[in-house]
C-alpha cells in the first residue's frame, strides 16, 4: 500500500533538465523552454473545467498521469477550481506518481492561484451563509475587503488560502502562486485603492517566498492585461513590476503572468497596450523586456477552438486535428512559455501532447495567419 505524503522541494534546473532529457530522443527540441531558471514544457495541464464530482476527479487523475508520462511538466490549478477538487486530485495523483518513482518533485512546475472564495467539495445550498461562516466570521476578511462577494486579496485571507492549497496539493512549496484576476477589484475600487491592496498582497507574497511556501508569484488575469489602457480594469504590467521592486527589491519574486491567448483572442501578440520604458508594446513583448515568464490560459478557448474551418489546415499543415492546430499557434508564438490546455481525458492528452514531436511554427507562419493578402 502506497503511503502518500506531502512532497518537499521545488522545480529545479537539474530536475527539469532530467525530465527534458527523458524525452529528448523523440520530442522536438522546441518543446521545452526556460521558465525563469528551470525547463518548462510548451504544453501544460489546466484544470478549470468539469463538474465537482468523483467521476471527473477520476478522469483528471488519468489525464494528469498521462501528461507527465508524455512530456508535460507544468500543472496549473486554482483553489476555487471545481470546489477545490482540482487541487486535491492533483495532489493525490502527483504524490502517487512520485511514490511509484515515475516523477520527482524537482521535475514538475506546480502552479496555483488565490483570490476567489472556494467552496469545499461541492456547491453549498446557501453561498452567502457559506461566505459568512468560512470567511467573515472566521476573521479572514471583512465584507469591505470582498469584491463582488467572491473575491478577496487581503493578506490574512490569502495566507489561509495558500495554506489550504499547499494541503490540497500535498506540497511544501508551490512553484508559481498567482493572484487570481486581481482586476476584478477595479470594478469597486479607485486605482489608488487598488494599488494599495496590490502592494499589501505583494508584501505578503514576498514574505511567503522568504519562508519557502512559494518560489515565485505573479498575476493570472482574464481581461486586465489585454485591455485598452483607458479601460477601468486595465492592468499596467510595468507598474506591477515596479511595485514588486519597491516591495522586494531588485531580487523580487514577481516573475510570471498568465492571460488568455488563442486564435480568437490574439491581443497578447497583436495589441500594443503596455508602456515599457516609454515605448508601448504588446503584452508578450512587455513580459520579455520585464523578465517575466508567460503561461497562456484558454489555449482552446474552453474547447470552442477544437473545430476550426477546414482552410486552417492549409495554414497550419501536417497536424491531425483542429485542437492541435489551435494549440500549435499558441505555443509557437514568440514570448509564450507554456500553453495551458484543459484536459481531463487521456485521449485528449494524447492528441495534444503529440504536438511535442512537431517543430514550432515560424514567426512568418504566424504572421500569415492574420494577413488577409496571403489567405
Amino acid at each position: 500500500m502506497l503511503i502518500l505524503m506531502s512532497l518537499a522541494g521545488i522545480a529545479s534546473l537539474n530536475g527539469t533538465e532530467r525530465f527534458r532529457q527523458r524525452f529528448a530522443s523523440h520530442l522536438d527540441q522546441g518543446h521545452f523552454r526556460r521558465f525563469q531558471d528551470v525547463w518548462a514544457s510548451s504544453i501544460g495541464l489546466g484544470t478549470y473545467l468539469g463538474d465537482a464530482d468523483d467521476a471527473t476527479d477520476a478522469r483528471y487523475a488519468e489525464a494528469i498521469a498521462a501528461v507527465c508520462r508524455l512530456g508535460g511538466n507544468v500543472i496549473d490549478s486554482a483553489i476555487n477550481y471545481r470546489c477545490q477538487r482540482s487541487e486535491r486530485v492533483i495532489g493525490r495523483t502527483i504524490s502517487k506518481l512520485a511514490a511509484q518513482g515515475e516523477v520527482t518533485r524537482e521535475e514538475l512546475i506546480m502552479c496555483s492561484k488565490g483570490g476567489y472564495i472556494p467552496f469545499d467539495g461541492d456547491v453549498p445550498e446557501d453561498a452567502g451563509r457559506y461566505v459568512a461562516e468560512r470567511i467573515i466570521n472566521a476573521g479572514l476578511a471583512s465584507y469591505d475587503e470582498l469584491s463582488g462577494g467572491c473575491h478577496c486579496m487581503s493578506p490574512a485571507y490569502l495566507d489561509h488560502m495558500l495554506s489550504m492549497s499547499l494541503a490540497n496539493l500535498r506540497l511544501e512549496t508551490i512553484d508559481v502562486y498567482y493572484l487570481h484576476n486581481p482586476e476584478q477589484q477595479l470594478a469597486e475600487l479607485s486605482r489608488d485603492a487598488f494599488m494599495a491592496r496590490m502592494a499589501a498582497a505583494f508584501e505578503w507574497l514576498e514574505q511567503r517566498t522568504a519562508d519557502g511556501a512559494i518560489r515565485y508569484y505573479g498575476v493570472a488575469t482574464w481581461n486586465g492585461l489585454r485591455r485598452n489602457p483607458h479601460a477601468p480594469d486595465y492592468l499596467h504590467l510595468e507598474a506591477l513590476v515596479q511595485l514588486a521592486e519597491r516591495t522586494g527589491g531588485a531580487q523580487h519574486h514577481f516573475r510570471a503572468i498568465q492571460l488568455p491567448y488563442n486564435l480568437a483572442m490574439p491581443e497578447a501578440s497583436s495589441f500594443a497596450n503596455q508602456p515599457v520604458a516609454g515605448e508601448t508594446v504588446t503584452v508578450l513583448e512587455a513580459a520579455a523586456r520585464l523578465g517575466l515568464s508567460v503561461a497562456i490560459s484558454a489555449s482552446l478557448l474552453q474547447g470552442r477552438l477544437a473545430e476550426l474551418p477546414s482552410r486552417m489546415s492549409d495554414h497550419i499543415p501536417d497536424l491531425a486535428t483542429s485542437a492541435q492546430r489551435a494549440v500549435q499557434f499558441v505555443r509557437s508564438t514568440p514570448g509564450v512559455t507554456t500553453a495551458l490546455v484543459g484536459m481531463k481525458q487521456t485521449a485528449h492528452v494524447e492528441d495534444i501532447l503529440a504536438l511535442a514531436r512537431h517543430p514550432l511554427l515560424s514567426p512568418a507562419d504566424i504572421s500569415r495567419l492574420f494577413d488577409r493578402r496571403q489567405r
